[in-house]
């Protein structure tokens, strides 16, 4: 397997790629991994807000691509090179502002392939978008691959990664947001919700759906109304036509 560009293998690499301000989107580590470059390593991580998966080896042995019990020279610690700037709430509410516009955000929660990140990033950079949410962890990666089925989208978005998506939540409402959770039983169509407003738009994983903590939060559950028999869309479909919806009621 031919090794992934935007990996680091090593400690020493890692250790001067973080230190030199390289943006590094996270760290795995091999679990019961001690010594002087390791306590480095996660001493600048805390510092840089890096965040560090202790794994066994069978994980980093898969990420490096090579069979377990063979020589690799990773040292039992890979980082991944972050694809795209991360930006805080603050600026994507700024950006919004900047562009004398009402927030237009998107917050997935659990959204776990990449294909289908990368699909709802080209349509919330298509459709207006100001920022995209989502979470540290339990989501998927924003790697080549996603920003591959973007169209490249993702690089054009502004991202935030947040440690917790209901602090988040209670931010945005704090600060003006209305909270919009895409739910297939929800109360409204979207044709009779107004996005005219500063708003977020929180769309689940497949399956799954919303978690509960933040389907609490919601100011509205909202659907889209379908005549078919198959029972629903999938994510990045969903987003598509909410956020289609937004901008024209928005234009």
């Amino acid at each position: 397997m031919k090794p992934r560009e935007n990996i680091i293998y090593g400690r020493k690499p890692l250790l001067d790629a973080i230190t030199d301000g390289k943006r590094i989107d996270r760290i795995l580590i091999l679990k019961g991994l001690t010594g002087d470059e390791i306590t480095k390593i996660k001493s600048a991580s805390a510092q840089r807000g890096i965040s560090i998966q202790f794994v066994p080896i069978e994980k980093i042995e898969r990420v490096a691509g090579r069979p377990q019990g063979k020589e690799a020279n990773h040292q039992g610690v890979i980082g991944f090179l972050s694809m795209v700037e991360y930006y805080s709430l603050d600026d994507v509410i700024h950006y919004a502002h900047e562009r004398e516009e009402d927030p237009l955000l998107l917050i997935l929660d659990g959204v776990t392939d990449v294909h289908n990140i990368g699909a709802i990033g080209r349509s919330a950079e298509c459709f207006g978008v100001h920022g995209m949410i989502v979470p540290e962890t339990g989501s998927a990666q924003i790697n080549p691959e996603a920003i591959k089925a973007s169209a490249g989208a993702l690089t054009k978005i502004n991202i935030c990664r947040e440690k917790s998506l209901v602090t988040a939540v209670k931010y945005l409402k704090a600060h003006g947001l209305k909270i919009f959770g895409a739910d297939m039983h929800g109360a409204k169509a979207i044709a009779e919700v107004d996005f005219n407003t500063p708003c977020a738009i929180v769309m689940g994983a497949e399956g799954e759906g919303i978690s509960e903590a933040i389907l609490r939060l919601c100011d509205e559950n909202i659907k889209i109304p379908m005549k078919g028999k198959t029972e629903s869309l999938n994510v990045s479909v969903s987003a598509g036509v909410i956020l289609y919806e937004a901008m024209k009621q928005r234009n």
